[in-house]
């Protein structure tokens, strides 16, 4: 694993450097997946990459990683933020700091105003940052935009869930209305119930936490209805790229997270997620996940994320760096070229897949040949790679000693 280190005297030197010909350092903050793939692009690059992450995060055994001395008697949160805010990050000043999480997103657009005075910060709104980590400022937003979404209601106690008892329907999805915080005590996105007494009992096990959820419709169909839309918006609010991807599977069904993502041209999903993103006044990194409802033939929104994504090496592999675009601009260096992608290029969790097959074929929805068909061809893993096999292997003995 890497070790805490200061910064090189080289590094020092490119930070001091004003030409633009000088390589600055990245710090890549938080994130999983996500900050993986961004470290592993940069670093190939030769760019000095610090990683400011929870204690044994995958992303830090990267050979490409140096990970950064923070507090570990603190809250990570907590101690990010104050070495960040502090004079601890003194002497990396000058670094492009990148957010690849939720938690990291909401820190940098909280302390915006101390961070951009000590490092470089990616083009953003920060207002629009956080009501797109809003899962019910979101849905506002989009019915403002005319962009579809599912029957939501907003509850404030049990009483009025009594009050909305004949509207609602079922299954029904508890969502948080901020996710980072929710999954961060229950190691999930969200609840999904089937009854009346069901949604009693979960509600009260959140309000108990004391987060703050909504209950949204869970829209009928496969998972293979899902799409993703991503675009980066600069300063005139003008999309530099255009980038979709489907899902073929997730685990648990319907509701986990992606086991199988593959790159595709879908139709249809772009113009409702600029008009989401442009009501919002969003920039810089911009993404919207959507749904296909059978019922009225329409996308639907699930959720918007203004960052990097765990999809972020599935794009990078299929033609678009967002790495370098994002590092690029904030250092005045040439764009990567953003004008087309491949399709059909595939993100594969086999440990997590295969509980997803099983899921499906005790279903009767998926065979195990028609599984092996699906699978058995070129692929790309999350967070293992081959020239940096150490994250991957990392992750893999952690699965191996949970069981």
């Amino acid at each position: 694993m890497s070790t805490a280190v200061k910064p090189a005297e080289s590094d020092l030197q490119a930070m001091a450097h004003s030409g633009s010909d000088a390589i600055r350092p990245a710090i890549v903050f938080h994130g999983n997946d996500n900050a993986l793939s961004i470290v592993r692009s940069l670093g190939r690059r030769s760019i000095p990459v610090y990683v400011l992450n929870e204690p044994n995060a995958d992303v830090q055994y990267s050979r490409y990683a140096r990970r950064l001395p923070i507090s570990t008697k603190l809250p990570f949160p907590r101690a990010a933020i104050e070495f960040l805010t502090g004079s601890g990050s003194d002497a990396y000043a000058g670094a492009v700091l990148l957010a690849a999480s939720d938690d990291a997103l909401q820190v940098v657009a909280q302390h915006r105003a101390q961070l951009e005075n000590k490092f470089l910060l990616d083009l953003s709104n920060p207002v629009a940052q956080e009501q797109m980590l809003d899962k019910l400022a979101t849905y506002r937003i989009a019915e403002a935009a005319r962009v579809p979404t599912p029957q939501y209601w907003q509850v404030d106690g049990t009483a009025e869930l009594e009050e909305l008892r004949d509207e609602l329907v079922f299954p029904l999805i508890v969502k948080p209305i901020h996710s980072h915080l929710f999954q961060r005590k229950f190691k999930t996105k969200f609840i999904v119930v089937q009854t009346y007494d069901e949604l009693l009992q979960a509600y009260g096990v959140v309000n108990e936490a004391q987060i703050e959820v909504l209950l949204v419709e869970l829209i009928p169909g496969p998972d293979t209805t899902l799409c993703s839309y991503y675009t980066y918006l600069d300063e005139d609010e003008s999309s530099l790229f255009d980038f979709t991807k489907r899902i073929i599977r997730r685990f648990p069904t319907n509701m986990g997270l992606a086991t199988y993502h593959v790159t595709d041209h879908v139709e249809g999903v772009k113009e409702p997620a600029l008009r989401l993103f442009r009501q919002a006044g969003l920039r810089g990194l911009a993404n919207a996940e959507f749904k296909y409802d059978v019922r009225d033939d329409t996308l639907k929104l699930i959720e918007c994320n203004a960052r990097f994504t765990a999809a972020n090496a599935l794009i990078a592999k299929a033609g678009l760096d967002l790495s370098s675009l994002v590092y690029n601009r904030l250092c005045d260096l040439p764009l990567p070229s953003l004008d087309r992608y491949r399709d059909n290029v595939t993100l594969w969790d086999p440990f997590r897949d295969y509980k997803a097959f099983r899921e499906l074929r005790a279903r009767g929805e998926l065979t195990t040949i028609d599984w092996l068909r699906g699978v058995m061809r070129p692929q790309m893993f999350p967070g293992f790679n081959w020239t940096d096999p150490r994250p991957g292997f990392a992750r893999l003995r952690r699965r191996l000693f949970k069981g």
